[in-house]
């Protein structure tokens, strides 16, 4: 007998394929559809409103593999990070971020960001990257990207009465989007399903090292927003910070920047890790007004996270705001994101690296 098929790997078209080829009417595929990501089913068995010998049909031939929850971890600030097992024991970290904007009038759910993985380690070896140093280990598939999600709503819907919605989605932990095109872009689709996990892509952002391969193809299918994770102004900072990514020089992905496909009122993040003396000085600054003067894009400043065995330095709150206050004088749009999750490990591969060095 083949091999039994996880629900969550199957795209819409790709589930009502399977339910033809099973004999059924297509009204099934909407019923086991909204089962798997409208309420969040863990099995098969949960589908009441399908027969029991439905059930049982089903289910010798398909399956829902919810990830395992590994360790859970949260912050004095809210964070919480999950270390997640996959199928075949693969570690992946998943993290959700409590807003710190002012709720509506009324609204007394707590609205979250999710940061999700999109491969087991990663490839592109950033230097400043806790995953980087692991390695790569696998893409991960579609169910096991949304898989991410559901277990994050599972765990919001267990342990927190005021039920905090995952508002926000970032394409933004461990892995390159990009080097997992396919899985990423069923993902997308799959996400803003109105019968669905019903997300707009305007809450959904995928952030990328620059790969060249794969950008326009992103940029046309429309499903979410673009973030690039530039962290260096000149080519010569950025081989060294990012080597792999610097692969694709510095001046060609910006030129690639200038004609990515935009919606009306879009704009590109451009995230920028700021390491104190390393890429925050004012020749950083000029070269950055440069590389923004030709995009229409805001940029991200991300105080370093440092882990202990790197030479990198966090910057002080002085140094922060004295490099932003000159970005704004160069008539740059430059946000500093908070850092959270700091005293759990919450910076990208941290946890998952503690994890695999204490067994």
């Amino acid at each position: 007998m083949p091999d039994k098929v996880d629900l969550r790997c199957l795209t819409w078209e790709k589930l009502e394929r399977f339910v033809v080829d099973l004999g059924w009417k297509r009204y099934r595929a909407m019923q086991i559809w909204q089962w798997v990501w409208a309420r969040n089913a863990a099995d098969i068995a949960a589908m009441t409103d399908l027969s029991l010998d439905d059930r049982e049909r089903l289910s010798a031939v398909a399956f829902i593999d919810r990830p395992r929850m590994a360790d859970v971890r949260v912050s004095s600030d809210g964070t919480t990070k999950f270390l997640l097992e996959l199928k075949d024991g693969e570690l992946v970290e998943t993290v959700l971020i409590p807003s710190d904007a002012p709720q509506r009038a009324g609204d007394l759910a707590v609205r979250m960001t999710q940061c999700v993985s999109t491969q087991v380690g990663c490839p592109m070896g950033c230097t400043f990257c806790s995953t980087g140093r692991l390695g790569f280990r696998r893409n991960m598939t579609m169910g096991e990207i949304l898989g991410q999600v559901q277990a994050a709503r599972a765990y919001l819907n267990d342990t927190r009465p005021e039920h905090p919605i995952v508002r926000n989605l970032v394409y933004m932990g461990m892995g390159e989007p990009l080097l997992n095109l396919g899985p990423v872009l069923d993902s997308l689709r799959t996400l803003e399903h109105p019968r669905g996990l019903a997300f707009s892509p305007r809450r959904v952002t995928v952030s990328t090292c620059g790969i060249e391969k794969g950008m326009r193809e992103f940029g046309e299918s429309g499903l979410a927003f673009l973030a690039v994770s530039l962290h260096a102004p000149n080519q010569e900072l950025r081989e060294k910070l990012m080597p792999r990514a610097a692969a694709w020089p510095l001046d060609d992905l910006v030129s690639a920047l200038e004609s990515y496909p935009l919606k009306t009122r879009e704009r590109i993040t451009l995230e920028y890790l700021v390491i104190a003396g390393l890429n925050d000085q004012p020749v950083h600054v000029r070269q950055l007004a440069r590389i923004c003067s030709r995009l229409k894009a805001k940029l991200n400043l991300i105080p370093c996270n440092p882990t202990p065995d790197t030479p990198y330095r966090a910057p002080s709150p002085e140094e922060l705001l004295r490099f932003e206050k000159a970005l704004w004088q160069k008539g740059i749009t430059a946000i500093v994101r908070k850092s959270k999750g700091q005293d759990i490990e919450a910076a990208c591969g941290q946890l998952r690296a503690a994890h695999m060095s204490a067994q």
